[in-house]
């Protein structure tokens, strides 16, 4: 048993990491023997399951669903079915629940069942003459059946399923469902793998397949609307993700409101489940002005028709925008939606598109809508930076890097932005491993040019939308004093020190103030990680000490400019990080460099320097990361002050 439940694992990543083949991690796989059905449990992903992502049930027990009454009443009935299903658990404590598909799957007389939703399949499946078209190109083994909801559906497979076996006295192979996908059943692995790749190949050969359509288009820059979108849809407490993508295959469907038609339903349950029924289609496309005159007309006009906001955003020469509650839902959303656009174009070869009728488009959002009703009594814990969208600048390591993973922690999306690509890409990729619905992504960024900086915000927006947070954290330090530090040095230092925090005041506002003409109730947050030196004067330390010094006088100053947008404006003043490569490179770090430059008197090593140093501090130790980051959470969750210096030095520097 062991050798046939590892084929299955082996049979459901294969098509699980196929997106040709699943749709965001949906589809349903099964194994059974004389007593017992092994089925992929509800929320587990093919691309990633394994053994203990099946749930194992008694067949007979199953197999009483099969002649049992039902309530009259489909949402009653679906969860009464759900309940006998769970009941046949062979561990019934287990909290794995069986998709609600096994039924299915126990009454198909073969070892191995695969159900999937493949594209090209469904190109076929969710056109309107799909049943004589399947019947033409696969003959009369086949079983192809019209959509139902749920438990409906089951009892029209086990009708059909009976007069099958009493014509052709064995079970049907292939099974095609129209608007939902094909079931391939078989006794081997190899069958199942066979049987599909003759189906998928067939009806390849009748449609107009491109490889062409992924091909991505660049075009002019979103940041100018995109912001307002996201705000307009979001609430305070709820920020949105949007996720942003142009491509050949969007070409086909924003030419008008027309062909735009021809992808405003949905084919499957799938779409509904996680794009809902409705999307927005915005024609005036000459302006960013024009974009958002029209979204605001629309959208208000789609949520009193639909009762939601759209999930799905096309705009004419501009392509496709995905809407979610976080970046895996905006990612998974903009998936979904693009499959939709690539099977309504296929369907055209078997007479166009059929979307899913009035009255199980109703069943399935109010299936949805109940699901949520029960899931609602969960925990909601706040979490002021949850799904923001933040970039940090000098994010590679150090401080930066502490930052970042703590915001990762706490459920935001994070741009690491740093001048080292290695080490910037490297601290990114280790930061996607802390993520959960939220997202990590890496810019190379010159903070010292303006034009850098605005090209990092916009990337920013094109990955999630907008922008929540902007902290300006990479420094650079060089010590020595007046005889000592050439002009090109502080030239430098200024650049990076004091220049860079207003380019990213000036490109971070630009979207912020975006986001408030949207919707009033968003704050935006910039923030700058200054210094203790920027509260008091650092001996053959100036230059630094006068760019922080300035840092906090653009602090202040950015604060009474962008308080009329809720954008709030302040600084961290942290003590020494002892711990980081700024103070403790052994070439580079200030430990050294203080040592050389003679700044700590009768130091005769690294050792003393950094005694001395730990000996200013009252708490007797360095700040580190978690230090900042709890002033960092509680700027951001405040929305009544701006315009300070909030000093992290374990009490180094006491504020006068």
């Amino acid at each position: 048993m062991e050798t046939e439940l590892q084929s299955l694992i082996e049979l459901s990543r294969f098509y699980g990491k196929n997106k040709e083949s699943t749709l965001a991690g949906g589809g349903n796989t099964s194994f059974k023997d004389d007593n017992y059905i092994w089925i992929k449990a509800s929320g587990e992903k093919l691309a990633t399951i394994d053994k203990d992502g099946f749930v194992q049930l008694e067949r007979e027990k199953v197999q009483r669903v099969n002649t049992k009454r039902y309530s009259d009443n489909m949402l009653q009935r679906e969860m009464q079915v759900k309940q006998d299903l769970s009941a046949a658990r062979v561990q019934p404590l287990s909290n794995k629940t069986p998709s609600v598909e096994t039924s299915f799957h126990e009454l198909i007389d073969y070892a191995y069942v695969v159900h999937l939703h493949p594209t090209i399949v469904n190109a076929l499946m969710c056109a309107k003459n799909s049943k004589r078209i399947a019947g033409e190109l696969f003959g009369e083994e086949i079983v192809c059946l019209s959509y139902a909801p749920g438990y409906a559906l089951f009892k029209n497979i086990l009708e059909v399923i009976e007069g099958y076996r009493n014509r052709f006295q064995k079970d049907p192979k292939l099974i095609f469902l129209e608007n939902h996908g094909i079931f391939v059943s078989a006794n081997s692995v190899e069958e199942v793998k066979s049987l599909y790749s003759e189906v998928i190949e067939i009806i390849k050969s009748k449609i107009s397949y491109s490889e062409e359509f992924d091909e991505l288009i660049k075009k002019d820059d979103v940041s100018e609307f995109l912001p307002y979108f996201r705000s307009r849809l979001s609430v305070k407490d709820s920020i949105k993700t949007i996720h942003y993508s142009h491509n050949r295959l969007h070409e086909q469907f924003y030419i008008s409101e027309s062909t735009f038609q021809k992808a405003s339903g949905p084919f499957t349950i799938d779409i509904i489940a996680h794009c809902k029924s409705a999307y927005l289609f915005i024609e005036e496309s000459d302006s960013p002005e024009h974009i958002m005159a029209e979204f605001d007309n629309k959208a208000d006009a789609f949520y009193k028709k639909n009762g939601y906001y759209p999930s799905i955003i096309m705009v004419r020469n501009y392509g496709l925008f995905a809407v979610g509650d976080d970046a895996a839902s905006a990612e998974t959303n903009l998936e979904v939606y693009e499959d939709l656009l690539k099977v309504s174009y296929y369907s055209e070869a078997f007479g166009g598109p059929r979307f899913l009728g009035k009255d199980d488009i109703e069943f399935v959002n109010n299936w949805l809508s109940e699901s949520a009703i029960e899931n609602s009594g969960k925990a909601v814990i706040s979490n002021p930076v949850k799904n923001k969208t933040v970039i940090i600048t000098g994010a590679a390591q150090g401080f930066g890097e502490g930052l970042a993973m703590e915001m990762v922690k706490a459920g935001a999306n994070v741009i690491v932005a740093d001048l080292n690509d290695e080490k910037g890409r490297e601290t990114a990729n280790s930061l996607k491993q802390l993520c959960e619905n939220n997202s990590v992504g890496f810019f190379q960024v010159d903070v010292s040019d303006p034009e850098s900086m605005d090209a990092l915000v916009t990337f920013a927006v094109k990955e999630y939308g907008g922008l929540d947070v902007f902290i300006s954290n990479a420094g650079i330090l060089f010590a020595g004093g007046l005889d000592e530090l050439k002009p090109a040095i502080f030239k430098k230092m200024t650049e990076v020190n004091y220049n860079a925090w207003f380019y990213a005041a000036r490109s971070a506002s630009k979207i912020m103030k975006l986001q408030y003409n949207g919707n009033k109730q968003m704050y935006g947050d910039l923030i700058q990680i200054n210094s203790k030196s920027g509260l008091q004067g650092s001996n053959r330390n100036f230059a630094y000490a006068g760019g922080k010094f300035g840092g906090i006088g653009l602090t202040q100053s950015f604060a009474l400019e962008l308080a009329p947008f809720k954008v709030k404006v302040n600084s961290v003043c942290p003590g020494n990080f002892f711990e980081g490569p700024l103070w403790s490179d052994p070439e580079k770090g200030l430990f050294v460099q203080y040592l050389n430059a003679n700044k700590v008197p009768g130091a005769k090593s690294v050792e003393d320097v950094k005694q001395f140093y730990e000996d200013k501090v009252p708490l007797q130790r360095g700040c580190r990361a978690e230090d900042v980051m709890k002033a960092v959470i509680y700027i951001i969750d405040q929305e009544y002050e701006t315009g300070q210096a909030i000093p992290v030095t374990g009490g180094q520097v006491m504020l006068k």
